[in-house]
């Protein structure tokens, strides 16, 4: 049903964990083009952020250090399993 259609007294779904994971792999795929653009290896570089906790691994363009950090690290590493072992089945 399309947003403009719902009656006013309808409820609406809310799904803070579908909200929390899409909002991760957008700070990844920021993270991914900034480190890209500076002509670093992304996969490397969000690597040693992930093992360390040292933004130094992050390129500050397009603000990249400051928004990988607006994620939990442990939350990251969560997602980043959860799409590798989901995408063996």
């Amino acid at each position: 049903m399309k947003e403009e259609n719902k009656q006013p007294t309808e409820t609406v779904s809310f799904n803070a964990e579908d909200i929390r994971r899409e909002n991760i792999r957008e700070v990844l795929s920021l993270v991914e083009n900034a480190l890209a653009e500076r002509g670093y290896s992304p996969i490397n570089q969000l690597a040693g952020y992930l093992i360390s906790n040292d933004p130094a691994y992050i390129s500050s363009h397009n603000n990249a250090r400051s928004v990988i950090q607006s994620v939990e690290r442990h939350e990251i590493i969560e997602e980043l399993v959860r799409f590798y072992l989901e995408g063996k089945e």
